[in-house]
């Protein structure tokens, strides 16, 4: 190395000195050593010496700029002293480097483009804790987790682990179900292989939302296994936290149902599944082990530490605290929510003013020649009931997929419209909506009649509507309720006292479902009342927009039947209703049948005029319309009638409003829809 590239090397090694590692240089003319070295005070020394023991003082530039002056022609071998030989090595090369161009007779431009590396990322700050489970799995178990534990203990099959659970983003593992935490340790498994097993590519995400079991979270486990053979296995997991009848916090936080991979990944085949426990003296170790990472202050470390023990125990206490759970309400200034792409037809929209000049709407997706078919919602939603994004696929989508030419009415009770603000009985819309809007279709598609879907409220005044003399509808499928009302008691009560009545006395107009950010002192007053009001324990859950939309109408759905998506935005989907449409609804309730705002029966001595093919469909647990009312007017219809024109479908586990959007109804309730639909 020439002495004058030898005062750059110094400088260089000045640098790898600082870090820590030692280096040393033998000097062939003078026969001595040169060592760099770091002080106790962290300084660079740098010092001549036959002894590498015996050292003075100096610094590396000054001791450079000596050599440069005596001979520039003088000749160094360098010895690298520590774990890395870089410097060492690089001299080398870049010398080789350059006899290599002399040989040739190239040249090479010196001039370094130096600049300041860019400054590093502020590292942000982390959550670390170990956790250590213990149980049993059965190889060839492949469909029970429990007969897998119970076999694995019968035959010894233990299975337990230890894992590093770490993220270096602390507030994205909170706020984001996308972010994994990763996982590291080992697991022993005698079943796999005698020796511990390491574990790689893991990945815990905490206290994620069950995706179709609404009030229901997860922990969940991933990891790669590896003996020291080489062989592989996977490992998913999962912890769930479920508000069960009885004390069960302890059981569902400290118990992972596992399944084991024959293989690196998730798509192996399955070898079999098993159950493990935190036992309490693992657990206590564990929360000795948590620790915030990154955080230089320790006020900002214990601040962190708070936050996720009040996510935690935030979220524990959201599943598991009953009427003490704090009610979830919808913020206004959260971003906009992702939505799918729903699979219809360009949409063409077409206003529709009643002959009482109320502005409704009409939209239609034209998937075929079949129908065209006509949708109508109930009272206090909209026809985005029909088009919901957050299901797999939606009545509209289905329909239009089915080949028929869809369309769906916003009538004047529609939440999308302004004049749902106003006060109006089902008689108006029996009256001016309906008629307008199947005349509207009739002559866009030049059809002589249509074909009719209708809901709740819907379906009320789609009756009133023929009842009064509609034309133009040839066959119908009615959901829920049609002339007869057999109300749950809880709406017969509330119809009794006249309740509605006493609000319009009281000057209240409307009743809004949705509970969003922004309510008043007598809303959230309100929406604490609301949280005891009786349903059944697999009902309950924190949703103030799903507690309004009880007291107001009764249970419109199963929870069971909706996934979890779609209970989160009950409130795009929900909203005001007027204060006179109940008015009518009790009335109706009281005399168990359809009548006009002030109860006389108007309507029902017209039976001759329902002489067209309707399927009735009511989920058999509907609490808000009981299965009787259409059971009534399948009976009433029929002696009027000829019977042939009805049929009904219950339809098992669903209650009211969840035939239309459940997260299954694809697949349970548009079917029997179509097949009438198509055979009339």
């Amino acid at each position: 190395l020439r002495i004058d590239e030898f005062t750059a090397s110094v400088e260089a090694a000045h640098d790898l000195v600082a870090s820590g590692a030692a280096m040393l240089t033998w000097d062939n003319a003078s026969q001595k050593f040169l060592l760099l070295r770091r002080s106790q005070r962290g300084r660079v020394e740098a010092a001549w010496c036959d002894d590498p023991l015996k050292v003075t003082s100096g610094t590396p530039r000054k001791l450079a700029r000596k050599l440069a002056q005596n001979d520039r022609n003088r000749t160094l071998n360098w010895i690298a002293v520590g774990v890395n030989p870089l410097l060492t090595i690089t001299a080398l090369a870049e010398r080789a480097v350059r006899l290599a161009v002399q040989d040739r007779g190239w040249s090479i431009d010196d001039a370094l483009p130096s600049r300041p590396p860019a400054p590093a990322a502020p590292r942000l700050p982390g959550i670390e804790f170990t956790e250590t489970m213990r149980g049993h799995f059965a190889i060839g178990e492949l469909h029970d987790f429990a007969r897998g534990e119970a076999q694995g203990r019968a035959s010894g099959s233990s299975f337990e682990f230890t894992l590093t659970v770490a993220t270096d983003d602390v507030a994205e593992l909170l706020e984001s179900a996308d972010h994994p935490a990763g996982m590291t340790g080992i697991v022993r498994a005698p079943a796999l292989d005698a020796a511990p097993l390491s574990v790689s590519g893991g990945a815990f995400r905490l206290l994620t939302k069950h995706p179709d079991r609404v009030g229901e979270r997860e922990m969940r486990y991933a990891m790669r296994m590896t003996a020291p053979s080489g062989r592989m296995w996977f490992m998913t997991g999962f912890k769930t936290i479920r508000n069960d009848f009885g004390p069960d916090i302890w059981a569902d936080t400290t118990t992972l149902y596992i399944a084991v991979h024959d293989g690196a990944s998730a798509d192996a085949p399955l070898l079999g599944r098993g159950v493990l426990h935190i036992e309490p003296a693992d657990f206590a170790r564990q929360m000795t082990t948590m620790k915030v990472t990154h955080c230089a202050d320790p006020v900002e470390r214990v601040a962190w530490l708070a936050r996720f023990g009040k996510y935690f125990a935030g979220s524990i206490a959201d599943t598991y605290g009953g009427v003490f759970a704090k009610p979830v309400v919808f913020d206004a200034s959260d971003r906009p929510r992702r939505r799918r792409s729903l699979t219809l037809p360009p949409a063409e929209v077409h206003p529709v003013v009643t002959a009482d000049d109320v502005a409704i709407r009409l939209t239609r997706w034209q998937g075929g020649s079949k129908g065209p078919v006509l949708l109508a919602h109930g009272l206090g939603v909209a026809s985005s009931i029909f088009t919901l994004d957050t299901i797999e696929v939606n009545l509209a989508e289905y329909l239009a997929a089915k080949g028929f030419d869809v369309w769906a009415l916003d009538y004047r009770a529609s939440i999308d419209l302004p004049a749902s603000r106003g006060q109006f009985s089902g008689d108006e819309i029996a009256k001016y909506d309906w008629p307008a809007a199947v005349a509207k279709v009739r002559a866009v598609t030049g059809a002589s009649d249509i074909q009719a879907v209708v809901h709740c409220f819907g379906s009320s005044t789609f009756f009133l509507a023929m009842l009064a003399g509609l034309k133009g509808v040839r066959s119908a499928v009615a959901s829920q309720i049609a002339t007869h009302v057999a109300a749950a008691p809880e709406a017969r009560l509330k119809a009794g006292f006249r309740l509605p009545d006493l609000l319009a006395d009281l000057g209240v107009d409307s009743l809004d479902a949705a509970a969003t950010t922004g309510r008043t002192a007598l809303e959230v007053l309100g929406d604490e009342a609301l949280k005891l009001q009786h349903v059944p324990h697999d009902e309950t859950c924190t949703s103030a927009t799903c507690h309004r939309i009880t007291f107001l109408y009764a249970l419109l759905y199963r929870h069971a039947q909706l996934n979890s998506a779609t209970h989160d935005i009950l409130h795009e989907l929900f909203g005001v209703a007027n204060v006179h449409a109940f008015r009518h609804l009790a009335t109706m309730v009281r005399e168990g049948q359809l009548v006009d705002f002030e109860g006389r029966d108007v309507y029902l001595p017209n039976a001759k005029r329902l002489a067209i093919p309707i399927r009735f469909i009511h989920g058999a647990e509907n609490a808000c319309f009981l299965p009787e009312s259409t059971e009534q007017t399948m009976r009433w219809l029929a002696g009027h009638n000829d019977p042939a024109l009805y049929d009904r479908r219950l339809v098992p586990g669903y209650g009211h409003i969840d035939c239309i959007f459940g997260k299954d109804a694809s697949r349970d309730v548009y079917p029997l829809i179509v097949e009438h639909l198509e055979r009339t």
